[in-house]
């Protein structure tokens, strides 16, 4: 009962700012689901009381707003919605596509007060809703909990200014910098532990890129395999760069799964084109990079990376296969923003590339 009243409480001193970070929990349950369209998230507040909060699903279902609003009324009728606040993670949209406007649904709700975390990038959207909301008397600020809802909203972000993807490239390697164990030792450099957590990873992205040469000593399955994060999606597009499809395995996973229609084949010649195809053909806004050092260091060298996700074992392992191979960069790589987690007996380091 106490544990009840102190977040009654709670809820009750939040500010903006709080508000804001609510809307934002429910934009990252959809991480990774959305695409073509963006995560988002939000909540429905009057007099301190939180009255409905929701988040995207999935393209062609009904935007965040939209959901907020329909759980509001479910629990509280039509009439607690006039003069509500609503705090959104991203510019409510303004035009009718598979989905009506938010900003219509808004309105007539009786909505006073609409704060949004940042701009919309689509040309089609990008500040039109503080015009339509401000036409109808609906009070309009921006900025609350701007930084954070960048970070979720950044493939997003990177499809509508450049027509690509956000790359994060995964690797897992030995101290040594090398990607396989002595002959005899078994496949894995990470620790179970680790192996785990790239299922979240997984989980945060619309397609997986390897090559035909992993596919054919790996025999990966490139699939998510936690229940709880597949729930609501589904499994990433699965695209094997090579020259050769002929002699790719047919026995493989990624041929003869359930999921065998979401593998694509493709060359990788021309990585650019590919990204950006991903994106016009599949509604692509996110791809993890799985492959061994050559496609590795072609995807850097071209400046298509923006995001480290890389694995160190506590090995040393000699061998010559290093994690990126190539001729080496004109100039080295910065990294930014960058994270380190404990994984079992690994390192998990994250950052962006700038």
């Amino acid at each position: 009962m106490l544990a009840i009243l102190w977040g009654v409480i709670t809820l009750m001193e939040m500010d903006d700012a709080g508000w804001m970070d609510l809307a934002l929990e429910e934009a990252r349950k959809g991480v990774g689901r959305t695409a073509p369209n963006p995560p988002v998230g939000a909540v429905i507040v009057k007099d301190g009381e939180l009255l409905g909060k929701g988040w995207h699903r999935a393209a062609g279902q009904p935007h965040a707003e939209r959901e907020a609003l329909a759980a509001a009324r479910l629990k509280f009728g039509d009439s607690a919605l006039k003069g509500s606040t609503a705090y959104v993670t991203l510019e409510p949209c303004s035009t009718h596509g598979r989905t009506p406007p938010c900003t219509a649904g808004l309105i007539e709700a009786g909505v006073a007060r609409v704060i949004y975390a940042v701009a919309d990038r689509n040309p089609a959207h990008v500040g039109r809703a503080d015009a339509v909301l401000g036409a109808a008397g609906i009070k309009v600020e921006v900025g609350v909990g701007g930084e954070e809802a960048a970070i979720l909203l950044r493939p997003f972000f990177k499809v509508q200014e450049t027509g690509l993807p956000w790359v994060i490239w995964k690797t897992a390697m030995s101290l040594d910098g090398r990607l396989t164990r002595p002959p005899g030792e078994g496949q894995w450099l990470s620790g179970p532990e680790s192996r785990e957590t790239v299922q979240r990873l997984r989980s945060e992205v619309d397609a997986i890129v390897t090559t035909g040469e992993t596919v054919r000593r790996d025999l990966p399955q490139l699939t998510i395999r936690k229940p709880e994060l597949l729930q609501g999606r589904d499994q990433p597009w699965r695209i094997v760069l090579t020259s050769r499809p002929d002699d790719l395995p047919s026995a493989c996973a990624l041929f003869s799964d359930e999921w065998k229609h979401r593998t694509l084949i493709r060359n990788g010649e021309e990585l650019e084109a590919m990204l950006r195809g991903l994106v016009v053909e599949q509604g692509v806004l996110s791809v993890l990079l799985e492959a061994g050092g050559g496609l590795s260091a072609a995807f850097l060298e071209a400046s298509l990376v923006d995001e480290v996700a890389a694995y160190l074992a506590p090995l040393l392992c000699g061998g010559s296969v290093p994690a990126v191979a190539g001729e080496g960069f004109d100039v080295a790589l910065e990294r930014s923003s960058i994270t380190f987690a404990r994984t079992g007996g690994d390192v998990l380091m994250r950052g962006l590339i700038r």
